[in-house]
């Protein structure tokens, strides 16, 4: 267990192990893990701008496209990549526009872009309204460079291209 998350099935009694990437994400902060799909550009640099510069003590981003154990979790709990984001944080578990509505609303962003950005999607209303659009976004950067939309659908699962810089988001 990390930061009070269960295995999906698990029991008080026997509790099933996490992912390895979520295991091995959990420390003694038990800061926040966002999952993101790495073969999206604009999904790829979020979660690193997020992680390295968000001003949010403990995130993580781990690439959920390049994890096949990490994303099969997700969808066991119900949580399916192709449909947005997941934020994990004491135990809870954020998707899609509430995942990026919880990140954003406590950036502490520099540049104006990402003022703009955190203004935007913080609000929980707003980020359900616009985050159709992001997800747009992604499908049509995938789409560019032949990905799936869904890693678990189609092409078979190709492999996230690499990703310049901090492996993050």
């Amino acid at each position: 267990m990390v930061c009070g998350l269960q295995g999906p099935g698990a029991s008080a009694a026997e509790p099933m192990p996490l992912p390895t990437a979520i295991a091995a994400a959990g420390d003694a902060s038990c800061g926040p893990v966002l999952v993101y799909d790495g073969g999206c550009p604009f999904c790829r640099h979020f979660a690193a701008w997020s992680e390295l510069r968000g001003g949010i003590p403990g995130l993580r981003g781990l690439d959920g496209r390049a994890d096949h154990e990490l994303r099969h979790w997700l969808q066991g709990r119900g949580y399916r990549l192709a449909e947005g984001a997941v934020l994990i944080r004491n135990g809870q578990i954020l998707h899609g526009a509430e995942a990026i509505q919880w990140i954003c609303s406590r950036l502490q962003p520099s540049a104006d872009l990402r003022q703009l950005l955190a203004a935007l999607l913080a609000a929980p209303q707003s980020a359900r309204r616009l985050y159709p659009l992001l997800l747009l976004a992604r499908r049509i950067a995938l789409g560019w460079q032949g990905l799936p939309v869904d890693p678990d659908r189609g092409a078979a699962a190709a492999p996230a291209p690499a990703a310049s810089g901090p492996k993050a988001g």
